[in-house]
């Protein structure tokens, strides 16, 4: 046993690394559905004629959705008062509906619709997930919360992976994204119960909003959380992009027919853009687990100034050998989301323990309501200074917030 930060042992009981499974299991299944509509740009840019800019928005209505969800949640204190599970249950099978309209709406702007509304949907999966976990353990909450935001961070890279399938279309990729996530809300409805930790409920009362936002640590956590979002989000939506025109630019397509094999670059692509989001899964793993022994604030110094580096240097590699692009691009993927859950650690051992669920539920609502800015930021720098720049402004974004966690520190 180690002692946590109070000099309470973590309990023994058996169940907890079966909950934490059963938990990471239940958020890769339901948060597969997160980049369904992204998978399948191309699908839909060709059926409705969009421009890159209106691929972007097939992510950021998600973002937005999440936003107003979340939003939404925290004012009504629904993470507080409301079991995790039945929350988290309810939310999925909506998300898994929602999403099986993507390929049917008629129009794009509907699309858009739908995803926004998948997104608030998920907003009761996402943050309750790590409340979960954090029931669990103390001493190694790092770790659980890693493991927990590792697993959605792979299951939001599915649909990259169900298109690459030979013969997989639109409709087959909503249809299994929205079954995993049906049988998410299955998974903890049915096996999921809250550990010795488990944080108290209370009523409904204005007032939470404000016990949060008057703790510093809570602020100073969330200035490194908003540099961490800055990043991430954009550069998920917009490394297929980046791929696909770095292999053009390479010659692997020619003359804008894509070659005599389009399908195989594509598919290549979809394959990168998949591990490139997946690696993230070991990196949070691996974020958790250094965090629990080095400190938490550390960790993520360490992450974000890898990750902004990568940031920074990738756009030299625009264009070259996949030899060299891949490895840079997978590392970022690593670094980029490796601390990711150690700032909702940091969030749950700042506030007090009936507000624990609200606050992760603001965190989680600002940070996505940034990346619906930072996402349209890289079109709009690759338009005025190409590919190969178009990633190095998201670099302020981890500058800044290992300022905040200095400070926390």
């Amino acid at each position: 046993m180690r002692p946590s930060a109070n000099g309470v042992p973590d309990d023994e009981a058996p169940d907890r690394w079966r909950m934490l499974l059963l938990v990471a299991c239940a958020e890769l299944l339901g948060m597969s559905v997160w980049f369904a509509g992204s998978a399948v740009a191309p699908e839909l840019q060709q059926r409705w004629s969009l421009s890159s800019a209106q691929v972007g928005w097939l992510t950021t209505a998600v973002q937005l959705g999440f936003v107003g969800g979340t939003a939404l949640s925290a004012l009504l204190n629904l993470a507080d008062i409301v079991a995790a599970r039945r929350l988290f249950a309810v939310s999925a099978l909506l998300a898994a509906a929602i999403n099986l309209l993507l390929p049917v709406v008629p129009s794009f702007s509907q699309a858009l619709i739908t995803r926004a509304l998948c997104g608030a949907a998920l907003a009761g999966v996402y943050p309750p997930a790590m409340k979960m976990a954090a029931t669990w353990f103390r001493a190694r909450r790092g770790m659980a919360v890693g493991a927990v935001v590792g697993a959605l961070t792979v299951g939001k890279a599915g649909p990259y992976l169900a298109y690459v399938v030979p013969g997989v279309t639109l409709s087959g990729v909503v249809a299994v994204t929205s079954g995993a996530t049906a049988l998410a809300a299955a998974l903890v409805w049915l096996g999921y119960r809250d550990g010795p930790y488990a944080f108290p409920s209370r009523r409904f009362s204005w007032q939470l909003i404000t016990t949060v936002t008057r703790t510093r640590r809570w602020r100073l956590a969330m200035g490194g959380y908003l540099g961490h979002m800055a990043e991430l989000y954009s550069y998920w939506t917009w490394i297929p992009a980046f791929l696909l025109a770095s292999a053009a630019a390479h010659g692997d397509m020619a003359h804008g027919d894509m070659g005599q094999h389009p399908e195989r670059t594509v598919a290549r692509v979809s394959a990168l853009s998949f591990a490139v989001i997946a690696v993230g899964g070991a990196g949070c793993l691996w974020g958790g687990v250094v965090a629990d022994r080095i400190g938490r604030e550390r960790l993520v110094v360490i992450a974000m100034a890898i990750s902004g580096a990568c940031g920074a240097l990738i756009g030299f590699a625009f264009g070259g050998s996949w030899w060299i692009l891949a490895p840079l691009a997978l590392v970022w993927g690593f670094f980029v989301i490796a601390d990711s859950a150690q700032f909702s650690v940091l969030v749950t051992e700042s506030v007090p323990p009936h507000a624990v669920g609200t606050a992760l539920t603001m965190q989680t609502s600002l940070g996505f309501l940034l990346t619906t800015i930072t996402i349209q930021l890289v079109p709009w720098m690759q338009v005025r200074a190409g590919w190969a720049w178009a990633f190095a402004l998201l670099s302020l974004g981890p500058m800044a917030g290992i300022v905040a966690i200095r400070r926390l520190r």
